[in-house]
């Protein structure tokens, strides 16, 4: 096999990869903007032209106070959501003032054999308060293995606090998963955008 170079020496005036090298990119599929949205769902553009998809959430906030935000997905085209679902969760905090920190497990988020929504962040309604993050869900299209979804998100919570939720967890189905919807658990999406890529 003969090994392949970049032909300049400088990593910063490298403008292309060689021929037969490839990186993992991520190819914008759907965009959705939230106002006073129930849900926003992704019902399209799922299926097994990627081998990941990456969900990524920008300024979500909700119209009521301190609400988790959560997810489910559908095996049927989003008719309904309630795959069922295993996953562990932990969380950092700390507060504006700096007078509390913790670094924990969170057992009122994780699922067990559950076909409820999971949680993935809980954001406050202060004007200015949001949360952001990212979600990957593993090849959603296999019909031989369960599927894996990792979860980082980042928050305000209760008004004074910057914190950061890590989920992980499976879907327990060999069903294709198609489809995606997003929530909080009482109140619409006030604001926010959540953009879906698939990753080649």
């Amino acid at each position: 096999m003969a090994l392949k170079f970049a032909v300049n020496n400088s990593l910063s005036a490298i403008t292309s990869l060689p021929s037969g090298i490839s990186g993992g990119a991520l190819n914008l599929i759907s965009t959705q903007t939230a106002s006073a949205s129930a849900t926003i769902d992704f019902t399209s553009g799922i299926d097994s032209t990627y081998d990941s998809y990456i969900f990524k959430f920008y300024n979500i906030h909700p119209s009521g106070s301190n609400q988790t935000f959560h997810f489910q997905a559908s095996t049927n085209g989003g008719s309904s959501y309630g795959v069922t679902i295993t996953s562990a969760v932990f969380r950092a905090y700390h507060d504006e003032a700096d007078l509390s920190t913790s670094l924990s497990y969170d057992t009122a988020s994780d699922l067990a054999q559950s076909t409820s929504f999971q949680r993935i962040m809980k954001i406050t309604n202060d004007n200015d308060n949001n949360g952001c993050g990212t979600l990957q869900i593993f090849n959603p299209s296999s019909t031989t293995f369960v599927k894996h979804f990792i979860a980082n998100c980042q928050e305000t919570n209760s008004s004074t606090y910057s914190q950061n939720q890590f989920t992980a967890g499976y879907f327990n189905t060999t069903s294709s998963l198609n489809a995606f919807q997003f929530k909080f658990d009482s109140g619409n999406i006030d604001d926010g955008i959540i953009k879906m890529y698939g990753v080649s």
